[in-house]
């Protein structure tokens, strides 16, 4: 029987879609650390020294801020509540497909991140008091957070049913998140308006954003090329719905696509077997997979925990490595380094630029250079020595230029140092990220590789919630 003619994506609108829902995603967490300063200014409690207080919180936008206000760890624990529910989530995930719709689930996701970031801009013309708005802030990160877990599992187990480079444009959607806060930061700040204005037109930019990913969302449907995939996807068959081959991240995610292949092709690196994703079938029953079914093939045993953690726990323990360095130190620690400059307009611009923007750009790069040069699988056993060595920036950071500081000495005062720690450490980031997600799945037979993406997506969270209960360690040192 002919085969039905696979629609096309005409002017790659599927692929901007997710580009789009990617960007969406990320939204909250990168908005909320980057505009820290502004938080940080609402959180002034009148300890500071004569001559050191500020406007009224209202008004304190994005204007620098007294190194005497920090009362309320407002970094640390921005960084706790944000990745505590990501890791929550990502045990519950696999519950809430049962549950609600798919639709529902990313739909409601996106309105409560829009309702959200609608509260948040209303309260930069709000007056409150400095724990009044604490409260009121971290409630909010904390559902934001929730929000974006459930959306990035929905949309990635929905992504399992399209080829790989649509789980690529979401991916690089999510990686451009930081850089679109930042850039939204800086010009705000660059605008010439008060500093009232500057933080309102800053928290109005990603409820325009999210907006954008309702309505793209919303578009996806009406397109041939989506419903043809779409329509692919197991409606009534409990257990092989794509949110349960992953908690946050689909096997296409994490495998690394060939560029000697056609387009559209994968590597099964684990039997040397050709992956056509366009005429795959996303659904169960799992003997389908590498094209091959009919009777007389038996489909492969279910996997194990614990045969699979054996075989990737190395890497497992490198994921945990890395983003428990990075998240123990940014934004905690990063946001609080000062310029040694006395030109006013570079102290203004020195935590947006050196910080967030510089951390959120080489952080891609560091991303995207795993398509050009990834480690060799006969080094393998070296990845957790390289990773291991990132616990150098820890002390190097800690010693940079931070004015409040009670106990270690400054050793790093000029500028050039901490802007280049920040670019190894950034760089360093995305690369092993990227890394150690391409690798897990190569260390496993096929039929493993979906549980191998589950239980490193897991680790990853869990690396991101030790990073950030370290940073209040690494702030009492200081």
């Amino acid at each position: 029987m002919a085969s039905r003619e696979l629609p096309k994506d005409s002017f790659h609108c599927v692929g901007v879609i997710f580009f789009l829902l990617g960007l969406g995603t990320l939204l909250p967490w990168n908005f909320f650390i980057t505009a820290i300063p502004y938080f940080q200014s609402r959180l002034v409690t009148g300890n500071c020294s004569a001559g050191e207080e500020q406007e009224n919180g209202t008004t304190a936008g994005f204007e620098p801020v007294p190194r005497c206000s920090d009362d309320f760890n407002f970094s640390n624990w921005l960084a706790l509540l944000s990745q505590l529910p990501l890791l929550l989530f990502t045990l519950l995930n696999s519950l809430l497909y049962q549950c609600i719709p798919e639709a529902l689930r990313i739909l409601g996701s996106l309105g409560g991140i829009l309702f959200l970031f609608v509260l948040t801009a209303i309260l930069v013309k709000v007056e409150m008091s400095p724990q009044a708005f604490f409260s009121v802030t971290m409630a909010s990160v904390w559902f934001l957070n929730s929000f974006c877990a459930v959306l990035q599992g929905s949309i990635f187990g929905q992504l399992g049913a399209f080829p790989q480079r649509y789980s690529t444009l979401f991916l690089s959607g999510q990686g451009m998140a930081g850089t679109f806060a930042a850039a939204a930061m800086l010009l705000s700040m660059a605008s010439g308006a008060d500093p009232q204005t500057s933080a309102l037109s800053y928290f109005v930019t990603p409820c325009v954003g999210t907006l954008i990913s309702i309505i793209c969302y919303l578009w996806l449907p009406h397109k041939d090329f989506a419903r043809h995939y779409l329509d692919k996807q197991p409606q009534e068959e409990p257990g092989c719905e794509a949110e349960t081959k992953a908690g946050l991240l689909s096997l296409e995610d994490i495998t690394t696509a060939v560029p000697d292949g056609p387009q559209g092709e994968l590597l099964n690196l684990s039997n040397g077997n050709a992956i056509t994703l366009e005429q795959e079938d996303p659904g169960c029953p799992p003997e389908m997979v590498n094209g091959n079914s009919g009777p007389g093939l038996d489909a492969p045993p279910k996997p194990s925990v614990l045969g699979v953690l054996r075989k990737i726990w190395q890497l497992a323990l490198c994921i945990v490595m890395v983003f428990s360095v990075t998240l123990s130190v940014f934004p905690a620690i990063t946001a609080s380094v000062a310029s040694a400059s006395e030109n006013v307009t570079w102290n203004k611009f020195f935590t947006p630029v050196c910080c967030f923007l510089l951390f959120n750009v080489l952080d891609w790069l560091g991303r995207s250079a795993t398509s050009y040069f990834l480690w060799p699988e006969k080094l393998l056993p070296l990845v957790p020595v390289a990773v291991g060595l990132r616990l150098l920036f820890v002390p190097l950071l800690l010693l940079c230029n931070i004015p409040q500081r009670n106990y270690l000495p400054t050793l790093f005062q000029q500028d050039a140092w901490f802007i280049l720690f920040m670019v190894v450490f950034s760089l360093s980031n995305g690369y092993f990220v990227s890394l150690t997600m391409c690798l897990a799945p190569k260390q496993v037979h096929r039929h493993e590789s979906e549980l191998a993406g589950a239980i490193m997506t897991f680790f990853l969270a869990l690396g991101l919630s030790c990073g950030a209960g370290l940073s209040f360690i690494l702030r009492a040192l200081l």
